[in-house]
């Protein structure tokens, strides 16, 4: 199964990839195989499906912005060996859908690129993120619920404890795929000493 290259600036879509950078939930930069050139691939199905939801977006008048897509399996070891909490970080030897390329981390921007409040920053992992936290303010559940809607009519499911998550209804359908698999590396040998495959 080949991956797609999901291009910067296409459509009103930015790729802006939280693991290429040290701004995550680890502190460290988990793909430094693609940190001087962020980019982000997903199968050729979701590729399509979030096409369809940019176009739903701009019809609004919002952009989205990606913080995470296809994520090697490898990567999803380092993340669950940081947190091992199966409420936000699927558990490897199950496989997340990100390493499947038929998920995608994403916010709304307005027409500035800026992001919308949506009441906590992405892998805020605190109930606060759930899609049924009313603790937030009024305008930010407005705001999840407009990203909720945008990513249904498209065709994602969503996973109820994140508010950026969304995936593919047959996600597991998809074989796991690691970083040998992916257009280029994403982390290099050291990224990867330690972890299981």
């Amino acid at each position: 199964m080949s991956l797609m290259l999901i291009p910067d600036a296409t459509r009103n879509i930015k790729i802006a990839l939280a693991y290429a950078t040290e701004h995550n939930f680890t502190g460290k930069v988990v793909y430094d195989g693609i940190a001087a050139k962020p980019q982000a691939w997903l199968h050729e199905n979701a590729k399509n499906a979030l096409y369809r939801a940019a176009d739903h977006a701009a019809v609004m008048g919002y952009g989205l912005l990606v913080y995470d897509a296809f994520r090697p399996t490898e990567a999803q070891w380092r993340l669950w060996h940081h947190t091992p909490d199966a409420n936000f970080v699927a558990d490897p030897r199950r496989g997340s859908p990100h390493s499947r390329g038929v998920a995608v981390d994403l916010t709304l921007v307005d027409g500035q690129g800026v992001p919308l409040d949506m009441g906590t920053p992405f892998d805020d992992f605190t109930p606060r993120s759930f899609h049924s936290d009313r603790t937030i303010a009024a305008a930010a559940q407005r705001n999840r619920c407009v990203l909720l809607g945008i990513m249904t009519a498209a065709g994602w499911d969503f996973f109820q404890n994140e508010w950026w998550h969304y995936q593919l209804f047959t996600a597991r359908d998809y074989p796991l795929l690691s970083d040998r698999e992916a257009p280029q590396p994403m982390m290099t040998l050291t990224a990867k000493d330690g972890l299981a495959s």
